[in-house]
């Protein structure tokens, strides 16, 4: 997709097409009432700037729209879910079972799935850092799983606008 087309979308599809890079409502209605986007940079800066307003809950509805490491997506951003885990996948058993564990723990811990933007990332090292981060106290992980979703953002908003490698380097 193109700015142009980006900045053409009606409001639903604007929405739609948004909401795959960041699942929170109020991120997205700034976003579709920013337009129109002038630049990547545009864009990107205005994401970050929504993203920086949003609340604790809304971080949650946020990691509430994404499959937990190791899992498949459903939906409209599937196919980036499977390219960002794809070294996931690829993992040997005794490490899937290890990152399925500690999900589970971290869950039960913090009340929202694990998040890091995995894209470049072994299956290995992903199990090391959620393994590190079930030490953080909720108000840090909070900080730093909001963190890790807006390097997705980022991300999947390059993807969209045909600037972000599929499977490619970490933003």
């Amino acid at each position: 997709m193109t700015l142009a087309e980006l900045n053409g979308l009606s409001l639903d599809q604007a929405r739609q097409v948004l909401s795959s890079c960041c699942g929170v409502t109020r991120w997205v209605d700034a976003m579709v009432a920013s337009r129109p986007y002038h630049s990547l940079d545009h864009v990107l800066a205005t994401a970050k700037a929504a993203s920086l307003r949003l609340k604790p809950d809304e971080w949650r509805e946020a990691f509430a729209h994404h499959a937990r490491i190791g899992e498949r997506a459903e939906g409209r951003d599937a196919a980036w879910s499977v390219a960002e885990q794809s070294a996931v996948a690829r993992a040997d058993d005794p490490t899937r079972k290890a990152l399925a564990e500690s999900n589970q723990l971290y869950e039960q811990r913090f009340g929202h799935i694990f998040l890091t933007c995995a894209t470049g990332k072994s299956g290995s090292e992903i199990l090391h850092e959620l393994r590190q981060r079930l030490f953080n106290d909720p108000v840090r992980e909070l900080t730093v799983a909001a963190d890790e979703q807006r390097k997705i953002t980022q991300l999947r908003l390059r993807k969209l606008l045909g600037t972000g490698d599929p499977g490619g380097a970490r933003p």
